[in-house]
């Protein structure tokens, strides 16, 4: 599997932004896929993560109610809308994919850079 991240880009404070994740040349079965972010000086963090099959979604508590995960299996896409941004979602944004039957991320796209001024 490979995974292409697009949609990044520099905003103001209280300005959106949806990011893509394309999944191509499936080689397994994807249990879950999820959106990570590493700011300056700082280790990577999950921000969110959705289940394949059936939607369920997790979200860190900083952008509850701000960002929205969802998948489209068709295309074989994730999204993050990510609304009302604030400088401190400002990062390197990196989309992963876990294999059905192992516990961790194995497949990462390349980063797009997400910057929020105030």
């Amino acid at each position: 599997v490979q995974l292409q991240a697009s949609g990044g880009g520099m905003v103001q404070a209280g300005d959106s932004l949806r990011l893509s994740c394309v999944a191509s040349g499936r080689a397994f079965t994807i249990l879950q896929m999820g959106w990570f972010r590493q700011a300056p000086g700082k280790e990577r963090e999950i921000v969110a993560n959705i289940f394949w099959n059936s939607g369920n979604a997790y979200l860190i508590d900083s952008v509850k109610g701000r960002f929205t995960i969802s998948r489209d299996n068709a295309k074989n896409m994730m999204s993050l809308q990510m609304n009302n941004l604030k400088p401190e979602d400002t990062g390197l944004y990196y989309c992963a994919a876990r294999p059905a039957g192992r516990d961790g991320y194995e497949r990462w796209g390349q980063g797009t850079q997400v910057t929020v001024s105030s």
